[in-house]
């Protein structure tokens, strides 16, 4: 942690509005990234790095800098994005239940890089095979592949954000890699066929 964030963070604790606006500056596109990962649908990622940073101001106090200030609030963003799923898919079942009715896809665009309209379908078909493959992982799987593969997180920063030591971590990615592979693969073969 460098001076400047120490000084931004003992302001805010403080109740500076302004500084935690610059403390959380370059960390809100990371919060959004990680919300849209985890929860695949542009409106609710938007909606949960917001509360999630509302999270962040609200219990800045209770920063006791044992971890980076980033790992915090990456921690904050993950369990948020959880209680969300958790909240989502009990209402799901609800609506389900009563309406039987599962009409809730979403879809999921993917911005243009490129003019060629071939690059751009494979592009797009190939990214969506991973969103979807990655979907498929258990939470704890999918979690650990958008920490560590789209995030870049060290597995020392994964470990303080999912509160386990660093050899959980690095087994759970080894399983959660294998299972993706499989995942893939298995798609990858289904649409050959």
């Amino acid at each position: 942690m460098n001076d400047n964030e120490l000084f931004l963070i003992k302001q805010s604790q403080k109740g500076d509005i302004d500084a935690f606006e610059k403390l959380i500056k370059e960390y809100k596109k990371v919060a959004y990234n990680i919300a849209l990962r985890v929860l695949h649908n542009k409106e609710d990622a938007e909606d949960i790095s917001q509360e999630s940073l509302v999270k962040v101001f609200k219990n800045i106090n209770s920063f006791n800098m044992q971890s980076t200030f980033k790992v915090w609030l990456y921690r904050i963003v993950m369990n948020t994005c959880l209680d969300f799923k958790r909240k989502k898919q009990l209402v799901k079942y609800s609506i389900d239940k009563l309406i039987e009715d599962d009409e809730n896809e979403f879809s999921k665009e993917i911005p243009d890089n490129t003019n060629n309209p071939d690059i751009i379908i494979q592009n797009k078909l190939e990214q969506q095979m991973l969103y979807d493959s990655i979907d498929k992982l258990e939470d704890d799987f999918k979690n650990i592949i958008v920490l560590r593969d789209l995030q870049d997180l060290s597995y020392k920063e994964i470990a303080d954000v999912l509160s386990c030591n660093e050899g959980t971590v690095k087994s759970r990615l080894n399983r959660a890699r294998k299972k993706l592979k499989d995942i893939v693969t298995d798609n990858i073969l289904r649409n050959e066929i």
